[in-house]
């Protein structure tokens, strides 16, 4: 079967991705990344708040985030490293590649999102 154009899109969008592994995520933070966490309202009341996380809608993240942008958080230029979380990694990939068509260089976003993160902070 062919591959499908989202999963070329996808392709594309990490690339030049430099993700984040779950396990580093803290070493991360403690150099100083924001961690964006773009998921929606009822799988964060569902499944959890992410530390540390600044959360911004999916909606908006591009004019949160575009150092360029009159409406972009205070603090925002395009050093800062950014480390966008969804679900479960795929939106928070084509999300980061955005980013860093925008200006923001460092953008990135981590590898199984959330959830991966989620299952190593309590292992079963």
């Amino acid at each position: 079967m062919p591959e499908s154009a989202i999963e070329r899109l996808l392709e594309d969008a990490r690339r030049d991705l430099d993700r984040v592994a779950p396990e580093d995520l803290a070493a991360e933070v403690a150099a100083g990344a924001w961690v964006i966490d773009t998921r929606p309202e009822s799988n964060r009341r569902d499944e959890g708040e992410l530390p540390g996380a600044i959360v911004v809608e999916r909606i908006v993240l591009e004019w949160r985030l575009d150092p360029s942008s009159p409406w972009k958080l205070d603090g925002v230029d395009a050093d800062t490293r950014a480390i966008i979380v969804c679900n479960e990694g795929y939106s928070s990939s084509l999300a980061a590649a955005t980013l860093r068509q925008l200006g923001l260089r460092r953008a990135t976003d981590l590898d199984g999102g959330y959830r991966a993160w989620s299952a190593i902070q309590s292992p079963s």
